[in-house]
């Protein structure tokens, strides 16, 4: 039987050497800081969004998230949709299709918005003359043409709501000598639609909760 040395012995009874512990003290500064400037930023995003000066990146927002229109009120004062002639798609000349609809009216009648939306087109050119664009529900383009005159003080980037006035029908463009009347056209990311069904939905609405 073999004798343990004295140096073995010595090493038995000293006991193993402990592993540091980790400091974690720099990462949880760090965690903190990051939380703390993310909900300063985050909290400084949601009050400047808020601001009157945000109004219109808050009016394109809900207007881009919203579902596009089933139903529009005819934009010509005293029209109901059922005088409007069905003309969508007809030939205009060699190469196009009449992308809407024309809403006769005396001269002067006033021209209102079918939807809310923000204006961001004010022209005075091309075969629609005085016209308006606005960018509706759905980002659909609202488009108002022939137009003898703009509503006062009417600019690019107001904000409209259904019924706000954007001027009055006239003949303008090329429809210079012919009857006063508004093309009122819709247009989604596809292209052209035809706003008449819409007209025409909303004059059905409207006899429906007057029964």
């Amino acid at each position: 039987m073999s004798e343990r040395t004295p140096d073995a012995e010595s090493a038995a009874a000293t006991p193993p050497a402990r592993t540091p512990r980790r400091d974690y003290t720099p990462q949880l500064r760090a965690t903190l800081g990051f939380v703390f400037w993310a909900a300063l930023f985050a909290a400084a995003g949601y009050w400047a969004w808020h601001q009157p000066f945000m109004a219109k990146p808050r009016a394109i927002a809900t207007l881009s998230s919203a579902p596009a229109p089933t139903s529009l009120p005819v934009p010509v004062d005293g029209v109901r949709a059922q005088r409007i002639a069905d003309t969508f798609g007809a030939p205009r000349g060699r190469d196009r299709r009449h992308e809407g609809v024309d809403i006769f009216a005396p001269r002067g009648t006033t021209v209102r918005s079918a939807t809310e939306g923000l204006v961001v087109g004010l022209r005075e050119a091309g075969l629609g003359g005085k016209q308006v664009w606005v960018m509706g529900p759905g980002r659909q383009r609202h488009y108002y043409a022939h137009l003898d005159g703009f509503a006062e003080l009417l600019e690019v980037g107001d904000l409209v709501r259904p019924g706000d006035a954007l001027g009055v029908v006239g003949d303008t463009g090329n429809a210079r000598g012919t009857p006063p009347h508004l093309h009122y056209g819709v247009y989604g990311p596809g292209g052209a639609l035809d706003p008449l069904p819409l007209l025409r939905a909303h004059d059905t609405d409207a006899d429906d909760d007057a029964r």
